[in-house]
């Protein structure tokens, strides 16, 4: 893909978040001694700052972080400086009451949590910029800085705004998409329940209705829009920033959250992207992540998937180190020994060339005196300290890791158009989730990785054809443009997989009035006449490929071959018993292949191994399914990374020589991994 990113570390680098404010200054520099001691060169501080920067309206003070920062660069200790807009101050929101969000029902989110601002006040937007310029300026050429971060977490705790203003900022985004009010009715289908809009002021925000009926194709738009607004704010600080700082630091934000087009964040805003990293929410805790749930804190590895196709070089601005929690929510356990390094190498394996953990010390005060750090509450030294120290001398031992990219047996085609729709439709959110989740498990247990894509970017029939298959699952929505650079991408020779629910929307949502799956038609050669969620009163419906049964879950399209079709599996059960269930059709010098139905663990190994892309690294490794192997290249040169997520030992077989790097040592046959044990071996090609 061509490089998105407009910076790039040139080595692996540890880090580790900081909060100066948050101790006696006698704690400084002894802090700093011990954190560059553990071989931890940089720290991120001052995103929740405000008020140390200015105090009170339009008095702004710097002697703070003036101190903190001289004392790093005498240290030797490099920054990432936060812009404060995340946590605005007391005296802002008390005077400025307009810019505080509030819930869909109108209760305004008061002072006291963070991230309780809107992105569309114009006194917060204006407020927002002058901290900025305020903090750039003066800071911006200090030497101990190496990099900014925009805000926190952009769309973290809430990614949905009900505020006055932001009603106002919508009905100014949909006038200027849709120019009249003729036409937004018909994009809308408000002429459904009487809802056709004869003024623009007539035109808010979602806002509570009877039996949650939100007319779907506004709440479509109400997604793009949180969208827009997220990128300007984010984009007005990254322009102001820019102004003041040094030409080789960098610009970026810590994601990965929703209801934001992060693709186009990164690209229009930032220089290098980095995301928060905490695989123990992989046990469920108290909330359902709608991830992979049987395979705990390897599913992380999704997250990390994702992350890669917005930025394929990213860093890591938080990465677990301790045990998660608040005084209101959330309850974990410590880290066992060995995961901190794990998950940590989890992070590199998928392409992190920096990674900052959070935090040095466990906080005293406040909501998160449970999120616990490398240290806790008695700052003395501790296990989580010595396999800190023990992991920056392993990631030092796999320097040349750094660069390298990720290896993937196929694409996963995804798009935001479709991740919204998600949001708007239960139909499409419970055949999405299910089927990506399962995808994913699909490719952890048979070691056949994957990259995403995104359709929007300019390089996309360029990026699709690196890869033999691209599996698009379920693109609900679609356009005469996506189609033909699918049927591109398949005429060239490559073998794109859909399945169920395809191509019976528009851009707006709205149903067409054509045969399903709609514009895809002309590619799958199939045609959808029967459809339905398979039923819990039956058994679970099953098809006929090849001799074998597969799985044929949650939603079943009854599937027509079109002349040059051909039928690769037949339903075996249900009313539709003896019906087309898989079908291929040939295309240029590829094929497309429909599967009638969700994806599941067990019918995509058998689409892996029909497709001749399962297990890809098996000539150099046999490994169980418990334990994660990835592939990094560079220069002609490729790095294994096996990692055991188990609490148990377990062996592995590596049928050629390899240099297991964090040791220097030339290894081959068999090798035994401890409970949590991670390596990374250089291939030695013969």
């Amino acid at each position: 893909m061509k490089n998105r990113q407009n910076y790039q570390w040139n080595s692996l680098t540890a880090a580790v978040c900081y909060y100066p404010e948050h101790w006696d200054r006698s704690l400084w520099e002894n802090d700093l001694d011990r954190i560059l001691d553990v071989g931890i060169t940089v720290i991120r501080i001052a995103e929740f700052a405000w008020t140390l920067i200015e105090p009170e309206e339009e008095r702004f003070t710097f002697d703070f972080f003036d101190e903190f920062l001289d004392l790093c660069s005498r240290k030797g200790m490099k920054v990432i400086f936060g812009t404060p807009t995340a946590t605005p101050p007391a005296w802002l929101t008390e005077k400025y009451p307009e810019v505080l969000n509030a819930s869909k029902e109108g209760v305004v989110y008061r002072h006291g949590g963070r991230k309780h601002y809107n992105y569309n006040a114009p006194i917060y937007r204006e407020l927002s910029a002058r901290i900025v310029e305020q903090e750039a300026k003066h800071y911006g050429k200090h030497p101990a800085i190496v990099g900014w971060q925009i805000d926190n977490e952009l769309n973290c705790e809430t990614n949905e705004f009900y505020s006055e203003a932001d009603s106002v900022a919508f009905r100014k985004f949909v006038k200027k998409k849709y120019k009249t009010l003729d036409k937004l009715n018909d994009a809308w289908g408000t002429v459904f329940w009487n809802q056709t809009y004869t003024d623009w002021e007539q035109i808010y925000v979602p806002r509570p209705t009877l039996n949650l009926g939100i007319n779907p194709h506004q709440h479509l738009d109400y997604y793009r829009f949180i969208s827009e607004s997220t990128l300007e704010y984010c984009q007005m600080q990254a322009r102001i920033i820019r102004k003041y700082k040094k030409p080789q630091d960098f610009i970026t934000t810590n994601g990965l959250f929703w209801n934001v087009d992060n693709h186009r964040m990164e690209r229009e805003c930032l220089d290098v992207y980095t995301y928060d990293s905490y695989p123990s929410f992989g046990f469920g805790l108290d909330r359902d992540l709608e991830t992979a749930d049987d395979l705990n804190d390897r599913k992380w590895t999704m997250n990390l998937n994702e992350v890669r196709s917005v930025c394929p070089h990213f860093g890591i601005m938080e990465q677990q180190s301790g045990a998660n929690g608040w005084t209101t929510r959330m309850e974990g356990p410590a880290p066992r020994p060995g995961q901190l390094t794990l998950w940590a190498m989890q992070s590199v394996a998928q392409g992190a060339d920096f990674v900052s953990f959070f935090r040095w010390r466990t906080c005293t005060v406040g909501s998160e005196i449970y999120w616990h750090g490398i240290l806790d509450y008695d700052n003395r030294d501790n296990r989580k300290l010595r396999e800190v120290k023990d992991f920056c001398r392993k990631l030092k031992s796999i320097e040349p890791v750094c660069g390298a990219e990720n290896e993937a047996s196929f694409a996963l085609i995804k798009d935001y158009d479709n991740e919204w729709d998600t949001e708007v439709d239960v139909w499409h959110r419970r055949v999405r989730d299910a089927s990506e989740k399962e995808i994913f498990i699909a490719s952890e247990l048979n070691h056949t990785p994957y990259n995403i894509v995104y359709m929007g970017e300019d390089d996309i029939l360029e990026e699709l054809g690196k890869y033999p298959v691209a599996v698009y699952p379920h693109p609900v929505i679609m356009d005469e443009e996506r189609a033909a650079v699918l049927e591109g991408y398949v005429r060239r020779g490559g073998t794109l997989i859909i399945g169920c629910r395809s191509g019976y929307k528009d851009m707006n949502g709205r149903c067409v009035m054509l045969p399903q799956p709609g514009l895809l038609q002309r590619l799958t050669g199939s045609d959808v006449r029967d459809f339905t969620f398979t039923s819990p009163a039956e058994e679970p419906v099953w098809a006929d490929f090849g001799g074998e049964r597969i799985e044929m879950p949650v939603f079943n399209d009854i599937l027509t071959p079109l002349d040059g079709a051909t039928v690769l599996a037949v339903y075996g059960s249900s009313y539709y018993a003896g019906e087309a269930a898989v079908t291929e059709h040939e295309l240029g010098q590829g094929k497309v292949i429909h599967v009638g139905s969700a994806f599941s663990r067990q019918n995509m190994k058998h689409l892996f191994g029909y497709t001749g892309i399962l297990e890809p690294f098996k000539e150099w490794i046999d490994a169980p399914e418990t334990v994660e192997t990835v592939m990094r290249t560079k220069e002609g040169k490729r790095y294994l990374f096996v990692l055991n997520f188990q609490s148990s030992e377990v062996e592995i077989t590596l049928h050629k020589k390899a240099t297991a790097l964090y040791t220097g040592k030339t290894v081959q046959g068999r090798c035994t991994m401890s409970a949590y044990e991670t390596a990374v071996f250089e291939l030695c090609e013969e």
